[in-house]
């Protein structure tokens, strides 16, 4: 009976076979390096905005409190953006020539607001309400980072569903005082041992309810 394969066909085959192998090993570790890459959760990346604002200037300089310019954000579940005349109640009496404020200077002559660009955004399919983590004692620096070190805002965190349901896990550890959220630096704070659980106790916060999907996904 004739020789149906050739004496190489064997190696072809195993050949073949590893390199089905090593591509299918590559395609998950490039899968898993992308999607845990800063292109993709946009973590340390500055957005481009009509004005340069200076988040470590006027917080960590001037001590502006957060909810200065994002006034809703204890009563909404939007943050809100600052207003023109929010930025022109200090600026209509200092830098009133600066050029780098020409379109704020515009924005309010030309009664037209400014356009920023979200630096936190999250998709459409995600819920998140601000006043109930304000509320229930969330820091602005969990999810925002320490804002009063960026002369340009970036993201600080990944805003993943792995991110989130890390905190909602054990939300004890996040938790600090309601009179405090906006403060940046907790380095020299003394936590209570029993505070993280007063606080769940106080607001009735259930952990094990906090990983339904319905929270974040309504």
């Amino acid at each position: 009976m004739p020789q149906i394969f050739t004496a190489s066909a064997d190696t072809r085959l195993r050949t073949a076979a590893l390199l089905l192998v090593a591509v299918f090993v590559v395609s998950l570790l490039f899968t898993a390096g992308f999607m845990n890459s800063t292109y993709l959760t946009s973590v340390g990346w500055v957005v481009t905005q009509p004005v340069p604002f200076s988040h470590e200037h006027h917080v960590g300089g001037l001590g502006l409190d957060c909810r200065y310019c994002h006034a809703s954000v204890e009563v909404s579940a939007q943050a809100s953006l600052p207003a023109t005349h929010v930025c022109m109640t200090c600026h209509s009496q200092i830098w009133t020539g600066a050029p780098v404020l020409a379109p704020v200077r515009a924005s309010l002559a030309d009664n037209k607001p400014l356009h920023w660009q979200r630096v936190a955004r999250l998709p459409d399919y995600v819920y998140f309400n601000h006043s109930i983590h304000i509320s229930r004692g969330v820091p602005c620096v969990e999810c925002h980072g320490r804002v009063d070190r960026m002369p340009l805002l970036a993201r600080a965190k990944p805003f993943t569903m792995e991110f989130c349901l890390d905190c909602h896990r054990d939300p004890g550890p996040h938790l600090r005082p309601r009179d405090q959220v906006t403060r940046m630096d907790w380095s020299g704070w003394h936590e209570d041992p029993q505070f993280a659980r007063k606080q769940l106790q106080a607001f009735g916060i259930q952990p094990d309810k906090l990983t339904n999907c319905y929270i974040c996904h309504r």
